[in-house]
């Protein structure tokens, strides 16, 4: 047997790295921003961004020093070209950044979520917009920056860093098709309507006209600007805060009229002893804003607000107080007519009545006897009767059990008026929880260890930083959706985790499932250094990739 020649032989850790390349591959990455960033520079803008973003989802933090990150690569494989790593020097990157900013990031963004939006089929019908505050460290008194890096109300709960505002729409839940950063002091409000004037023309390069999606939108949207700007133009559908009496009243009015549409559970999992699954009943009603007549949808959860329930706790504790007060001082006074008892135990009641309690109040009669012992045999002679009052407290259920049903309810808001046939509540309400993809995606984008990185020290590099971390996003996030199509039109489950399957594959699962995965290359032969295992060639198949992506540059 000859000696095996370990001279030309290298050994690379790939892991998922390939999976990646073959989606940034699909949505034309490196060619559409190397086509529309205008440059001639050694490290081409396109290439510069994606080997960002492989650093960024190869779960290394952070994002710099790239030379060396890709010196234990095999470039040509990840890349599609033998780049030295040399070329990823800072300079280099500074360099790339500083171009794509003229070039402008949202532009960029847009195309290249359109290649997405057309590659992968993703329904662009429904919006969900959002902001997150994005904290940082130092004091940046920057000289006309693109926007400004100031104190704000911080969504980190650290109102002593100075911060960012980061603003996302995504379609089909958690797919990103543009985000922006602006001032640390923005206003929710002010972004929405900023947002709601441009959304047409916006919306018109995906193919969809004015009335052809929904804006969906937290609490913050609504103001009798943003409604105005919708108005003709926008479908939308927000949460109508509890600050406005409509929503106190269309609350009540559902309540009191008990005619539920029954949803049941939203959620695919199933009930557990700590944790049971929230089942949903909705009431379709109207309130006034502005003068205006919108859409409410009264929707009651069993997983009731604890702390509404904490302040309904609170208050009938302080209403039985007042009554245990009111009737310690009337059952200690002695009464010597009958009538004058029953009088004041009805004078009780009818106090009680403006609270949540019921009282039960009776008179006794109570034998008052004279000094001494009686004789012997004989009884205790009477001197007189004396009537006092004796109180029980419950719960009034007709008073409280509404209290509890009003706290278990919020109010979607909508201008979608008499469409219950096209939108029945059931669908709108299953719209509105979607609301929770873009909030995960916020958690993605605020990695500390790449924010505080040392690109963020220009303003103008934080914005194109936010465009590498928002590609990086919606490559996570079609890769997902992809396993999650796979499993839907199968019928079928991934390997999950500690050996359990799953309908519910992540984008971080499937990771884990390729960290040993390492190729031997033989000047330009490559192969597995091990065969892929079949449940890694399972998530394969879900992804739509091939196993020559492990092999083939």
């Amino acid at each position: 047997m000859q000696p095996l020649n370990t001279e030309q032989m290298t050994i690379t850790d790939t892991k998922h790295m390939p999976i990646v390349k073959a989606y940034a591959k699909k949505i034309d990455l490196v060619d559409t921003i190397d086509r529309l960033v205008d440059t001639q520079m050694e490290l081409s803008p396109g290439m510069a961004v994606f080997g960002m973003v492989l650093d960024t989802l190869s779960g290394r933090t952070p994002l710099y020093r790239l030379t060396e990150f890709f010196e234990e690569k095999d470039t040509e494989l990840l890349l599609g070209a033998p780049i030295a790593p040399e070329r990823f020097c800072d300079y280099n990157l500074g360099r790339s950044m500083d171009k794509i900013f003229e070039t402008g990031t949202q532009k960029i963004f847009s195309q290249l979520a359109q290649n997405a939006l057309t590659v992968f089929a993703v329904d662009p019908r429904r919006l969900h917009f959002d902001t997150t505050s994005v904290s940082v460290f130092g004091d940046y008194d920057l000289v006309d920056p693109p926007f400004d890096i100031t104190y704000g109300y911080s969504k980190d709960k650290r109102p002593d860093l100075k911060q960012f505002l980061v603003s996302m729409l995504c379609v089909d839940r958690n797919i990103p098709i543009l985000g922006t950063t602006t001032d640390g002091n923005a206003s929710d409000k002010t972004l929405n309507n900023e947002l709601l004037t441009n959304i047409s023309k916006y919306m018109a390069e995906h193919g969809l006209r004015p009335g052809a999606y929904v804006y969906v939108a937290d609490a913050a949207f609504v103001t009798e600007d943003n409604l105005d700007a919708s108005e003709g133009q926008t479908w939308f559908l927000t949460r109508l805060p509890a600050t406005y009496s409509e929503c106190g009243r269309v609350i009540r009015d559902a309540v009191k009229s008990d005619q539920w549409i029954d949803i049941g559970p939203l959620a695919e999992e199933h009930d557990r002893p700590k944790r049971p699954v929230a089942h949903y009943r909705a009431y379709d009603g109207t309130v006034e804003l502005y003068g205006k007549t919108y859409r409410a949808i009264v929707v009651h959860s069993s997983a009731h607000d604890k702390r509404r329930h904490k302040r309904i706790d609170r208050l009938l504790a302080k209403d039985r107080k007042r009554l245990e007060a009111d009737c310690k001082q009337a059952t200690a006074t002695a009464y010597f007519c009958l009538e004058d008892a029953r009088a004041a135990g009805e004078k009780l009641i009818r106090k009680s009545g403006t609270g949540y309690h019921r009282l039960q109040v009776d008179v006794e009669k109570v034998p008052k006897y004279g000094r001494g012992r009686p004789a012997a045999g004989k009884p205790r002679p009477v001197l007189r009767y004396e009537y006092r009052l004796t109180a029980t407290i419950r719960e009034a259920p007709e008073k409280v059990s509404p209290l509890r049903d009003e706290a278990g309810c919020f109010v979607l808001l909508t201008n979608l008026l008499d469409q219950q046939a096209d939108w029945p509540a059931p669908e709108l309400l299953s719209l509105y929880k979607s609301q929770i993809g873009i909030e995960k995606n916020f958690s993605f984008l605020k990695d500390p260890a790449i924010v505080n990185s040392i690109f963020l020290k220009k303003a103008e590099r934080i914005e194109v930083l936010g465009l590498v971390l928002l590609i990086s996003l919606l490559i996570w996030r079609l890769m997902e959706r992809s396993m999650r199509q796979y499993v839907e039109a199968n019928d079928c489950t991934l390997p999950g985790w500690v050996r359990r399957q799953t309908k519910k594959p992540t984008t971080f699962m499937m990771t884990t499932k390729f960290t040993s995965v390492m190729v031997i290359t033989i000047g330009q032969h490559r192969q597995l250094a091990k065969p892929l295992k079949s449940f890694q060639r399972e998530y394969l198949n879900a992804l739509g990739v091939t196993v020559d992506v492990f092999t083939v540059p």
